[in-house]
C-alpha cells in the first residue's frame, strides 16, 4: 500500500547525452502520491527532455526512473499510458476531424483489451467497452466543462478549449500520474485561472498526482506543492514553492545575478 511518505515517481540521478551535450547531468527527485508537482528552469534548462524521458520517447544515458517502485526504463513507450502514466503536450494535438466526445474517447484505448478480430467482428466485448467508453468521455466531458462542445469537430476551436480537450483526453486513460507539459501556454490571465483550479480539481476530484512543466511562475508558485528547479540540465532546488522562491541560485538562473 502507498502512503503519503512513498514515492510514486523516483527520478533517480538521471543522466542523458546527446553526443558531447550534456542535457540531463544527474537529476533526482521525488513526486509522493497527491501531490502536484512543478518542474520549472529557463529556456534550455532541461524541463520537456526530462518529460520526454519520464513518458519513454528519450532513453536516459545513465540513472533510473522508478514508478510506484518499478523501472520504467524497459517498459515500450506504447505501455506507459497503460501502467498509469498520461501526459499532454506543449502543441496540442488533437484529431481534427473527430468530435470532442470522440478525441476524448480516444483516450481510453489503453484501458480496453478488445483485439483486431475482436474489433472486426463486433463482438458483443467490443460494444460494451465502446459504450463504457462513451460514458466516461461524457463525464469527463462535464467535469471539464465542455458539455457546448461535445458534437464539435475539434478543427477551428478555440485554443483554449483545444488544450481543454487534450486534457479530458489524457484523464479518460484514468493515469495515476499526469504530466502536463506547459499548460498555460499562450493562455490569457483569466485562462490561467481557469487552469489554476482545474489542476487543482484533477488531483482533488480525480485523485491524480500532477507533475507540470510550466514558464507561467505565478501559476506554478499557487498550485504546486513542491517546486523543483533545473538549470542547464541540474537540478538546482528541490521544496517548498515559498523556500524555492527565495533561493538564492534559482533567482540567479532566472535574473543572471543573486539578488
Amino acid at each position: 500500500m502507498s502512503n503519503a511518505t512513498t514515492p510514486l515517481l523516483s527520478v533517480k540521478g538521471v543522466t542523458l547525452r546527446f553526443g558531447g551535450v550534456v542535457a540531463l547531468d544527474n537529476v533526482s527527485f521525488d513526486v509522493v502520491p497527491g501531490q502536484i508537482a512543478g518542474l520549472i528552469g529557463p529556456n534550455g534548462a532541461g524541463k520537456t527532455t526530462l518529460f520526454n524521458c519520464l513518458s519513454r520517447l528519450y532513453q536516459p544515458s545513465a540513472g533510473d526512473i522508478l514508478f510506484e517502485g518499478q523501472s520504467i526504463l524497459s517498459v515500450p513507450r506504447h505501455r506507459i499510458p497503460a501502467i498509469g502514466i498520461g501526459r499532454t503536450f506543449q502543441n496540442v494535438a488533437l484529431f481534427d476531424r473527430l468530435t470532442v466526445l470522440e478525441n476524448v474517447m480516444v483516450g481510453r484505448h489503453s484501458r480496453t483489451s478488445g483485439g483486431f478480430v475482436a474489433n472486426a467482428l463486433r463482438l458483443p466485448s467490443v460494444a460494451q467497452e465502446e459504450a463504457e467508453a462513451r460514458e466516461k468521455a461524457l463525464e469527463l466531458i462535464a467535469f471539464m466543462n465542455l458539455g457546448a462542445f461535445t458534437n464539435r469537430v475539434a478543427v477551428g476551436l478555440p485554443f483554449p478549449i483545444r488544450k481543454r480537450v487534450e486534457l479530458a483526453r489524457a484523464l479518460a486513460a484514468e493515469p495515476k500520474l499526469l504530466l502536463l507539459d506547459e499548460p498555460a501556454a499562450a493562455l490569457n490571465h483569466e485562462e490561467v485561472h481557469t487552469l489554476e483550479g482545474q489542476i487543482r480539481r484533477v488531483r482533488d476530484v480525480q485523485g491524480i498526482t500532477v507533475l507540470l512543466v510550466e514558464h507561467h511562475m505565478s501559476l506554478v508558485m499557487s498550485v504546486s506543492d513542491k517546486v523543483v528547479v533545473v538549470n542547464f540540465g541540474r537540478k538546482i532546488a528541490d521544496g517548498r514553492p515559498e523556500a524555492v522562491r527565495q533561493n538564492p541560485d534559482v533567482i540567479q538562473a532566472y535574473l543572471g545575478t543573486a539578488a
